[in-house]
């Protein structure tokens, strides 16, 4: 498991990862990004925030980089990084496929990416990937897997993804949506020749979507190690937009509603790795303060009612507009 690489890490942030969904291509759903990004969002002007963002992290002693083939450029961006650093041994680098992206790099395209959990996909997904990040890929997603994907049934594609597997390519899975729970058990149950297919298991929770809580608890208890994705709920955490609970409390600890919301999800003993989604250097900075946030009981509790219906929050961040 390369994930074991952080076992040994001292560093109180080694267990906060950066995602590269929001800076790998022009256009995404968070909230606050026409402050977040510069006017100018081509290639050029978005490769450099990430390789900006990336040096920070790694400084900063962050050391999961989380990308995707529907993340616009980011393994590319990842890729040239990775080659103007060549002394950066002890990283641990994720990307997932499943999605194609489809927006030609504009913020306004109709559609933006196109979901298909098909052998075929996977196939020619992982060629494309390869070519970017080749023997540095560590861990290969399904992205956003549901109860009803093909993914979890399909026995050809389990064969390949156990070859993989056995060439030493770690193999997980993301869930999205209001069943992820569900979607986490089918996969836990999924195997090949007996053993456990998944090795990982990246799903959205954080302090307003709480319900893949205990499914993640049991992907945990199976040996898997569990990433956390969207625990600012895509800005919705973040002043300011943030409740006014997160925001008494971060005030009381004088920090931000972002590291409060992060330190949130650390404090589960489940989570492996926790992502930031920064836009800038500024944010992950903030967000990596999560690592030294002490929440109380008092704390806990008062967050605890910020709890939405499962339903509820899927529906809302599915009317989020892309930016």
């Amino acid at each position: 498991m390369p994930f074991a690489r952080l076992a040994t890490a001292t560093t109180p942030t080694c267990h906060i990862g950066l995602g590269l969904a929001a800076v790998g291509r022009p256009g995404y759903i968070n909230l606050g990004r026409e402050e977040d990004l510069p006017a100018d969002r081509g290639v050029t002007a978005l490769r450099d925030r990430t390789h900006e963002l990336l040096d920070a992290a790694y400084a900063q002693g962050v050391r999961y980089f989380d990308a995707a083939r529907s993340y616009g450029r980011s393994e590319e961006f990842l890729a040239a990084w990775l080659k103007k650093n060549p002394g950066i041994d002890d990283v641990v680098i994720g990307s997932k496929w499943g999605y194609t992206y489809t927006a030609g790099w504009s913020a306004d395209a109709e559609t933006h990416e196109v979901k298909d959990h098909s052998l075929a996909t996977y196939e020619r997904q992982r060629a494309e990937t390869d070519d970017l990040l080749g023997d540095r890929l560590d861990l290969y997603q399904i992205h956003s897997v549901t109860p009803d994907s093909p993914a979890l049934t399909d026995k050809d594609l389990h064969a390949r993804l156990a070859e993989a597997a056995a060439q030493g390519l770690t193999i997980g899975f993301s869930t999205s949506g209001p069943a992820q729970a569900d979607a986490i058990r089918a996969a836990l149950a999924v195997t090949v020749d007996g053993e456990p297919l998944f090795r990982t298991v990246q799903s959205t929770y954080n302090a307003l979507e709480t319900s893949a809580g205990p499914a993640l608890a049991e992907a945990h208890d199976a040996g898997l190690t569990v990433i956390v994705k969207e625990g600012m709920a895509n800005g919705r955490l973040a002043a300011p937009h943030a409740p006014d609970a997160l925001k008494a409390v971060a005030e009381e600890t004088s920090l931000g509603c972002d590291a409060v919301a992060l330190a949130l999800i650390l404090r589960r003993p489940w989570a492996g790795v926790v992502l930031s989604g920064a836009a800038t250097t500024v944010q992950l900075a903030s967000n990596l303060h999560a690592a030294v946030v002490d929440l109380d009981d008092d704390h806990l509790e008062r967050l605890a009612a910020l709890v939405e219906e499962p339903g509820a929050y899927w529906e809302r961040r599915g009317q989020l507009p892309w930016h």
